[in-house]
């Protein structure tokens, strides 16, 4: 089986809402990382103190023919291609894996023959 990494940065806000639409789409587990966005434009300040939003890094480790599912799935959600910048989303490929559930290998498994 060969696999995909999926990373959403979405708003701290938005990461359960995200998790549950993932999950909904066949995603498994997720490593969650957070962060802040510092954009190219001046963030504001308020009594002298810098604003920042605060952003949750999702990172899912999907068979390749589910990737795709779960994108679209976090994008027509979120809204992800607007101008609100409520957050992104990105997938590259995995060539090695180790040390995934097999409890997880096998729901994917049945997901895919689904699927099919």
């Amino acid at each position: 089986m060969k696999f995909t990494a999926l990373v959403a940065v979405i708003e701290d806000r938005h990461e359960e809402a995200a998790i549950e639409v993932a999950k909904k789409a066949g995603a498994g587990s997720v490593t969650i990382l957070h962060g802040k966005n510092i954009g190219l434009r001046e963030k504001k300040v308020f009594f002298g103190l810098t604003l920042e939003e605060n952003v949750s890094a999702l990172l899912f480790v999907l068979p390749r023919k589910l990737t795709m599912k779960v994108m679209r799935a976090l994008r027509e959600e979120f809204d992800l291609d607007s101008h609100h910048n409520i957050g992104f989303t990105f997938t590259f490929p995995l060539s090695h894996v180790a040390g995934l559930d097999t409890e997880e290998l096998h729901k994917f498994e049945d997901d895919i023959k689904c699927m099919l």
